[in-house]
């Protein structure tokens, strides 16, 4: 499993974004809050399992049957929104 952390510093605070791809699972799992907080994960039924905290918001989201990346990198691109 290939991990990397992104920060993103343009914004006031600091974010990051941890982004897992296993290769042999064939799931590519982002986390944008603590790993360690995930208290409930649910099924969208598009393939898609997104991870919550306590309180419901969804810290993390992992896509299933992730395939058809080739060589050894997996591009991944961010755009943030202001909410």
């Amino acid at each position: 499993m290939d991990c990397c952390l992104k920060k993103n510093k343009k914004m006031k605070e600091l974010v990051e974004v941890k982004i897992c791809y296993d290769r042999d699972g064939n799931t590519l799992t982002v986390w944008f809050g603590d790993p360690t907080d995930e208290y409930v994960a649910e099924e969208t039924g598009e393939e898609i399992v997104l991870m919550k905290d306590r309180a419901g918001k969804v810290i993390g989201f992992e896509k299933l049957n992730f395939t058809g990346q080739s060589g050894d990198a997996v591009r991944v691109a961010f755009e943030t929104i202001a909410v």
